[in-house]
């Protein structure tokens, strides 16, 4: 029995043991105690609504109730880049033209970009190997869309997540060696680090300002540019699936692509309901209908969020969830829960 819950402070060394197994490129997630901690703080503080809403990162993790396992963790960031500086690239085009020689080129260039900065972000998502299976995946990224819904008014109208970038079989990015190297001369590893711990002083320091023409770069580093990790690829579709969408930003180190949308424009806004829990709850699964298809159902409070995925279908306004169910959420007959569809209409892809 799986749900997503929010974080608790409980969950130290299990969120710990967990970001042993994430591995270099996702700079919200590092196996480190004190930032884990520190983090943890601030995630249970925001559940709690005892700091300002622009501060708070709601965190969740994925619990396997059979056994106590912590089988994953995800996050949304109310707003980043109001403390510290938020940095990608802007994919943007440079025209070279003359018209004596009958020339003229349009070239894709990179500017060291701050626009992002106040958005809300999606961010942390890391589903153990061991769970990778069924419909666990999409638990746990698309557990954050129904949050959105059920809480919109915690976060900004535009919404980013940060795709971790291309990687070679060593570990190395293409992209960073053939860019990043040459101004901050330390292992892309280092850097990650350092961006981890919050250290980012040190881009502004050296880093251009100038637009950098992709061209210019080795070919290995230009190819990748907007791809990511072969691990991120279903992240990324199951993003997209919610209505996310690439607009020509980058990840400065790897390059990685920074997915955005409006929030009025996520599928979990539009299609999601709240329905109230039906008060005979001796109906059982087995009585649904044999083409039902599985559906996210998530309470309503903020402090305790909990989520399912679950066959039970919601009929004119009320679901009939089990025994089990309403366990696993909290909940009894008569309350009121959110539901949204598990996969996405045909007529919303």
């Amino acid at each position: 029995m799986l749900v997503v819950r929010a974080i608790n402070e409980n969950d130290l060394d299990a969120l710990y043991s967990m970001a042993t197994q994430v591995g270099t490129g996702m700079t919200t997630l590092k196996p480190d105690m004190k930032m884990l901690g520190e983090r943890l703080a601030i995630a249970c503080a925001s559940f709690a609504e005892t700091i300002p809403p622009e501060e708070r990162d709601y965190m969740f993790v994925m619990e396997d109730l059979s056994n106590g396992r912590i089988a994953g963790v995800c996050a949304i960031k109310a707003a980043v880049g109001l403390t510290e500086p938020f940095y990608n690239y802007r994919i943007g085009t440079l025209v070279h033209s003359s018209r004596e020689l009958n020339v003229f080129t349009k070239m894709d260039t990179l500017y060291l970009s701050n626009d992002l900065t106040g958005a809300s972000e999606l961010c942390s998502l890391f589903l153990h190997p061991d769970y990778r299976q069924g419909h666990n995946g999409k638990l746990l990224s698309k557990s954050r869309f129904l949050f959105i819904a059920q809480f919109p008014h915690l976060f900004t109208q535009k919404i980013i997540a940060e795709m971790r970038g291309y990687q070679a079989e060593d570990g190395t990015s293409p992209f960073y060696e053939g860019l990043g190297r040459h101004f901050f001369k330390m292992d892309f590893h280092h850097v990650d680090d350092l961006t981890a711990l919050g250290k980012k002083s040190f881009i502004a320091e050296l880093m251009p300002r100038q637009p950098l023409y992709i061209d210019y770069l080795p070919q290995e580093a230009q190819d990748v540019v907007g791809q990511v990790h072969k691990s991120t690829a279903p992240a990324r579709r199951l993003l997209e699936q919610e209505g996310m969408h690439y607009e020509g930003y980058v990840d400065i180190f790897d390059a990685g692509p920074v997915l955005q949308a409006r929030v009025s424009e996520l599928r979990a806004i539009r299609d999601s309901d709240l329905v109230v829990v039906a008060l005979d709850t001796d109906m059982t699964h087995a009585c649904a209908p044999a083409h039902a298809e599985p559906t996210l159902v998530s309470n309503t409070i903020l402090k305790d969020f909990r989520m399912i995925v679950t066959q039970a279908t919601p009929v004119n306004g009320a679901i009939d969830l089990s025994t089990t169910d309403q366990q696993l959420l909290r909940c009894h007959a008569g309350d009121t829960v959110r539901t949204l569809p598990l996969n996405v209409r045909k007529h919303n892809v």
